[in-house]
């Protein structure tokens, strides 16, 4: 009986999210989770190597590898005109599946992911120093859900409102597995992630330290 009313999930108080937000705690195991962070360590490798993008002329402290489409700031291209001009890695088709059980997974809806067919992914990865300012994701053409998964240590997630970067928000703290789901009327939620626990990870999750956060995307590009 401890084990299933831990004081894990006694920190972890439900958040109302606005309609088109879910959140679904835990929803990797830890085997599907280190599978991921070997994947994202291939992915590393290259041809475009894990790197911070420039936002007006200023460095992120989170660093970034694209599956798909390359995302630079405020555009997406095949190649990653940015970095070293290779041509980024295709998005997997394991990851189109993983996007569209996502979905069924946050709505309870059966068909949710029938429609959704992700084209990008957008592998970020958060030292203990980063941070992720509020903000929207609007470089789509496609209003499609974004479908977002946590790796390693926990952050506070910050996801607010349509209109501005302030209040109203919530603060969710995002531990390692969870998946969380903004679409519809949330789709231009500003959101960010202002704070990076260290040395939350837990153990067997792959990462020793750090957090990777995937978000699945649907461009609505062609080309």
């Amino acid at each position: 009986m401890d084990g299933l009313f831990g004081d894990d999930v006694l920190r972890r108080p439900a958040v109302e999210l606005p309609d088109g937000a879910h959140h679904v705690p835990r929803w990797l195991t830890l085997e599907q989770q280190r599978w991921i962070v070997a994947r994202f360590r291939e992915w590393s490798a290259g041809p475009v190597p894990l790197r911070a993008a420039k936002v007006r002329g200023h460095e992120m402290s989170v660093r970034t590898v694209c599956l798909g489409w390359h995302w630079r700031p405020y555009a997406y291209t095949r190649e990653a005109v940015d970095v070293n001009g290779n041509r980024v890695l295709d998005l997997p088709e394991w990851m189109v599946h993983l996007g569209r059980t996502a979905l069924v997974a946050a709505t309870g809806d059966a068909h949710a992911g029938d429609e959704y067919t992700p084209d990008t992914a957008l592998v970020n990865f958060y030292d203990a120093q980063a941070r992720m300012g509020m903000h929207q994701d609007k470089d789509e053409r496609s209003l499609a859900p974004v479908v977002s998964i946590s790796i390693g240590d926990t952050c506070r997630f910050r996801f607010g409102n349509t209109e501005n970067r302030g209040r109203p928000y919530d603060d969710i703290d995002l531990v390692s597995g969870d998946l969380f789901v903004f679409g519809g009327p949330a789709r231009l939620a500003y959101h960010g992630v202002p704070k990076i626990y260290p040395g939350t990870a837990p153990e067997g999750c792959g990462l020793e330290s750090g957090r990777i956060n995937i978000t699945l995307r649907v461009t609505g590009l062609t080309g």
